[in-house]
């Protein structure tokens, strides 16, 4: 029994004096900045999107100074292993393959779909050229397709290609696609089936970083129960977006 008080104790003091230590440190997120409306600079230069509402709540759950730092998206994951900043927020889904080299929290956005977008709802996207942002797994689904992938470091790069008529079709999160097709004025349309991709979007972290994944677990774990999160989903991607049960 003293060994297992004793134990205990021990532990207590850890815990203590590790949570100490993450109240002085800053934490830093990465994130893109530019995919809308996940997360996106606003007329300020500020990160700005449903992820750094989401964000920056987790952080005063998780009792956490917390500062944005952006990154292009193909160099995202390196940079985080490298430590140029200790978290991922920015539209990540949870996949096997990223999974081997960082961990994920639970998901802060569920499973949701993935469509296509064109200039006609007759495009080609079984045998056409599909543009999809590089690195992604939208871009990974059109590899596997059939389709020819033409890839490109940013989401707005993918738009452009397919209003330039240099891709057929873009392939992305439908969420981000719903604004870009409503503020084409009927330029840009759905075509094809939506798809379902991956494990829904979560933080991503180092997997030396157990303390810092739990802190932001408890915290996405209130925020669903509370219903914060399903507001902020409402809020940002509309009524019809897919929300916590």
């Amino acid at each position: 029994m003293k060994t297992i008080l004793l134990s205990t104790a021990v532990l207590a003091f850890s815990a203590t004096f590790a949570l100490a230590e993450s109240h002085a440190q800053t934490v830093r997120l990465g994130t893109e900045g530019a995919y809308p409306p996940y997360n996106f600079l606003n007329d300020d230069g500020e990160v700005d999107g449903y992820e750094r509402e989401i964000g920056d709540e987790l952080c005063k759950r998780a009792e956490l100074t917390c500062e944005w730092v952006t990154n292009e998206w193909d160099s995202i994951i390196p940079n985080l292993t490298s430590g140029n900043y200790d978290a991922i927020i920015a539209g990540m889904s949870i996949t096997a393959e990223r999974e081997e080299v960082i961990d994920f929290t639970q998901n802060y956005i569920p499973p949701a779909s993935s469509s296509y977008a064109a200039l006609s709802e007759d495009a080609d996207i079984t045998g056409g050229v599909i543009a999809a942002q590089t690195g992604t797994i939208q871009a990974g689904h059109v590899a596997q397709s059939g389709a020819t992938l033409l890839e490109f470091a940013t989401y707005d790069d993918t738009i452009a290609a397919v209003t330039s008529g240099e891709a057929d079709a873009v392939f992305a999160d439908k969420d981000a696609l719903i604004p870009t097709v409503e503020a084409s004025s009927g330029e840009m349309v759905f075509t094809g089936e939506d798809v379902q991709l991956g494990g829904g979007i979560g933080i991503g972290l180092r997997k030396s970083d157990t303390e810092l994944k739990d802190k932001f677990d408890a915290a996405i774990t209130s925020m669903k129960a509370d219903g914060t999160i399903n507001a902020a989903i409402v809020k940002w991607f509309g009524p019809d977006a897919v929300v916590y049960e």
